[in-house]
């Protein structure tokens, strides 16, 4: 084999090697490319998936916010509903009340009430002596009644007719006034008590009126309000 055989084979492995040594660097360089495409792939897809979460999380955020608002808006507006409801109530006890006050103007019908709430204290007390309590403005009315309480309550009760002793030293409240707005007041009636004063019973017009709107307060609210009002 002459020099120039030589020279054309190695020239022939040179370019062989070439070729592979382009072939592989081709392959690794495919291959790395793949291999970067499919970490930046998963890179892309992880940060959309943080980017779903953030967004998802947030979104629930804002609907417990809006809830939260809602009910906090609802319960504010029952609230008001309720105050309403309860200013309106208010307002007809009030003006109850105001009416009570006219009760005393007419001077027959209220000495024949006074006289009815002595007979149902004495009723309820049951006592041979008591001690009764009057406004300062009605002890001539309760003096004039009180004889004929007392026989009407010994018919009912059948017993002897008991002994009632008018407090003159301590009185009942007098009527509610402008000037005194806040203070102690009594719109009429009597207070009636043994002589031990263990057992009191309370026949004032406001007691009353108390009482029976305490009684009738569900069905007032439900015939101004509804069913569900009560």
């Amino acid at each position: 084999m002459n020099d120039a055989d030589v020279s054309k084979q190695i020239q022939q492995m040179v370019r062989f090697i070439r070729q592979e040594a382009e072939e592989k660097a081709n392959e690794i360089s495919v291959s790395a490319e793949e291999e970067f495409n499919i970490e930046k792939l998963q890179l892309v897809e992880a940060e959309k998936k943080k980017i779903r979460q953030e967004y998802e999380r947030k979104e629930k955020q804002v609907e417990v916010r809006k809830k939260i608002e809602y009910s906090m808006q609802l319960n504010a507006s029952r609230i008001k509903v309720l105050q309403a409801q309860d200013d309106l109530v208010n307002k007809m006890k009030e003006d109850a009340m105001k009416e009570l006050l006219r009760v005393s103007h007419n001077h027959h019908e209220y000495k024949n009430l006074l006289k009815d709430l002595i007979v149902q204290g004495l009723l309820r007390l049951k006592e041979p002596a008591v001690l009764l309590r009057c406004r300062k403005e009605d002890h001539h009315h309760v003096e004039h009644v009180l004889h004929s309480a007392k026989h009407e309550y010994a018919s009912k009760a059948d017993v002897h007719q008991p002994e009632i002793f008018v407090d003159h030293d301590v009185y009942l409240p007098p009527a509610p006034s402008h000037d005194d707005a806040h203070g102690q007041f009594c719109s009429g009636g009597v207070v009636l008590a043994s002589r031990d004063g263990k057992i009191v019973f309370e026949s004032t017009l406001d007691a009353r009126l108390e009482v029976v709107f305490r009684k009738k307060l569900p069905e007032i609210r439900k015939l101004l309000f509804g069913q569900n009002a009560a």
